[in-house]
């Protein structure tokens, strides 16, 4: 989809509701409902993260939005797909901006460049106890992206159109962090396998775009 007829859709978002679980559920691994039930006390004292979903023209004024596949290391969410962004820190003055410092220090978009045009819905992520709160942003110009090398491995570029090809979406076997392979549904972008909370994000996205585009 060419980026200026993106442009023009997405200012209406603020006028449709947020399908919330509904959309989310939808990518939810199997065991999604049942962890909620048991971690109930544990939502309560979550820590708090803010994610950035960036969308942006390619050189070819093609819409595209941006994921990282994070680096190997010894945590729960190593090697997975995942949006830029990163914990509340103490001098954060909201979510928000947590979300747009974290998109700089991660991929390297200035924070001048990023325009937040809403939030969506919060995500529980029950094996590092986060709660994570994903923002709609866009950048009006081509990203010169940059990536930090410690925590990401690399920097994917999703178009829009294969975003809405239903055909991506796939059923995958993971190990999960409890050390049990499953089922779980997932997105195939650019040959990534997105699941998990990022997934459950995406779904969201997907179906608040497809009302206005």
């Amino acid at each position: 989809m060419n980026f200026d007829e993106f442009l023009i859709s997405i200012s209406k978002i603020k006028n449709i509701p947020l399908p919330a679980q509904a959309s989310q559920f939808k990518m939810a691994p199997p065991f999604r409902h049942e962890l909620i039930k048991q971690q109930n006390e544990a939502i309560k004292y979550a820590k708090k993260a803010g994610v950035m979903a960036l969308f942006y023209p390619d050189k070819n004024f093609k819409t595209h939005f941006v994921l990282i596949l994070r680096n190997t290391y010894s945590g729960v969410h190593s090697a997975q797909v995942a949006f830029p962004g990163g914990k509340l820190e103490k001098f954060d003055v909201s979510l928000q901006a947590a979300a747009v410092r974290e998109t700089f220090e991660e991929i390297g978009v200035p924070v001048e460049q990023i325009e937040v045009v809403c939030e969506l819905s919060e995500v529980y992520i029950p094996p590092s106890n986060f709660y994570v709160l994903p923002f709609l942003g866009i950048s009006k110009q081509t990203p010169q992206f940059i990536k930090q090398d410690e925590e990401v491995e690399r920097i994917i570029e999703v178009p829009l159109i294969q975003f809405f090809d239903d055909a991506n979406i796939i059923t995958k076997k993971v190990r999960t962090s409890y050390s049990v392979e499953v089922e779980v549904p997932a997105f195939k972008l650019n040959d990534y396998v997105v699941w998990g909370a990022t997934a459950m994000m995406l779904s969201e996205i997907k179906d608040v775009l497809k009302q206005l585009l």
